[in-house]
């Protein structure tokens, strides 16, 4: 899965679950919630005010070796 700041976090979280703990850590603390789930990277990124472009590139690098 390559992931992009378009791409759907639950759509992230079901392809692998240890994803969540990058979320974690920028303080997205709410990915139970149905509506967080629904959400871009870029979107929900920019509500936290983190930058969407670091966090695509740790999935990405994470991703890579599994």
């Amino acid at each position: 899965m390559q992931i992009t700041k378009n791409s759907i976090i639950g759509d992230v979280l079901d392809y692998n679950s240890d994803t969540a703990k990058f979320f974690f850590e920028i303080g997205m603390h709410c990915l139970g919630c149905p509506a967080s789930r629904g959400e871009t990277i870029e979107q929900a990124c920019a509500v936290h005010g983190t930058n969407a472009d670091e966090l695509v590139k740790k999935l990405n690098e994470f991703l890579a070796d599994k």
